[in-house]
């Protein structure tokens, strides 16, 4: 039996697919073939899968969203599984004046954001714009507006290297400035518990929405991105060094440097996923010749380059 139907014997038919674009599964909107995607409908289906791949040393990327990666034009080889729709439920226990809201890993915040405030559940409004999924979130402690993961995460739970499931606490993931104790170990994100305050759903809702028009008034959300592309260096705005090398609205084919905001980069002319790693390149090397200061990218490459 081959892997592929080794793999579709343990997910399912109807979840798995051969040669499947990537550019359909980022927000980047580029990148070649998966030669193995899975969508992750169950915890048993995910373990069932990456066992069979364990045992074949068969490669394993995790994806969520795609909001924060960037996939090769050749593509990822070996086997994809996304964390979407068929792993997103959220569920809630009140007690006294808190929500103790548990949410698989699939789900989007902006998802989420709008089923509590739909609930009168307050706290999570800085996340709502954020085009990320749970998973993801938790695992890069995503923040944005003076808000972070690591502000209202109680627990997650994990799949480890060895494939076995584990609650961690708050303390045990030392969250920091985009950073988990998770990166450093092959485990996964099955679900997260958030610890938040109950509150008034207009008073949430108007939050939400100022935040929501901040980003539609200083971000460029009309073109496909991956959001902030370099993390923030200790001391400086990476805008703003961007900025002043003068490097707003560079261009490499069809991606260039935002003129709206320059931490973002666009593909905002049918760009490839080589034309934005070069951009990347050219904007490290530029901003280290005029400031001294080495940019990292926020994003994370999948993929040869």
């Amino acid at each position: 039996m081959s892997i592929i139907d080794e793999i579709i014997s343990a997910c399912g038919q109807e979840y798995v697919s051969v040669n499947e674009p990537m550019s359909r599964h980022t927000t980047f909107r580029v990148g070649g073939n998966a030669d193995i995607f899975i969508r992750v409908s169950s915890k048993e289906q995910l373990i069932s899968g990456l066992k069979v791949c364990r045992d074949s040393d068969y490669p394993v990327t995790i994806l969520g969203n795609g909001s924060n990666v960037l996939v090769s034009d050749a593509g990822i080889r070996g086997a994809v599984f996304e964390f979407g729709r068929e792993f997103a439920d959220i569920s809630v226990v009140k007690e006294d004046d808190m929500a103790f809201v548990t949410v698989l890993s699939g789900a989007l915040l902006s998802n989420v954001g709008a089923y509590l405030m739909k609930e009168g559940i307050a706290g999570f409004h800085w996340a709502s714009g954020i085009p990320g999924s749970v998973g993801g979130a938790c695992y890069m402690n995503a923040g944005a507006y003076g808000g972070e993961m690591k502000d209202i995460i109680k627990s997650v739970e994990v799949l480890t290297s060895d494939l076995s499931v584990e609650v961690r606490d708050l303390e045990s993931l030392d969250l920091s400035y985009r950073h988990s104790a998770l990166m450093s170990e092959e485990a996964y994100v099955l679900s997260a518990t958030f610890a938040l305050p109950y509150g008034d759903s207009e008073t949430i809702k108007a939050m939400t929405d100022e935040l929501n028009q901040k980003r539609r008034d200083k971000q460029p959300l009309e073109f496909p991105s991956a959001g902030s592309t370099f993390k923030r260096p200790e001391g400086y705005f990476a805008g703003k060094l961007i900025e002043d090398s003068g490097l707003k609205g560079y261009r490499v084919g069809g991606a260039s440097v935002s003129t709206k905001h320059c931490g973002f980069v666009v593909n905002d002319e049918h760009g490839t996923a080589t034309d934005i790693y070069k951009l990347t390149e050219d904007v490290k090397k530029i901003v280290f010749e005029k400031f001294g200061v080495n940019l990292e990218r926020e994003i994370r490459l999948l993929g040869e380059f």
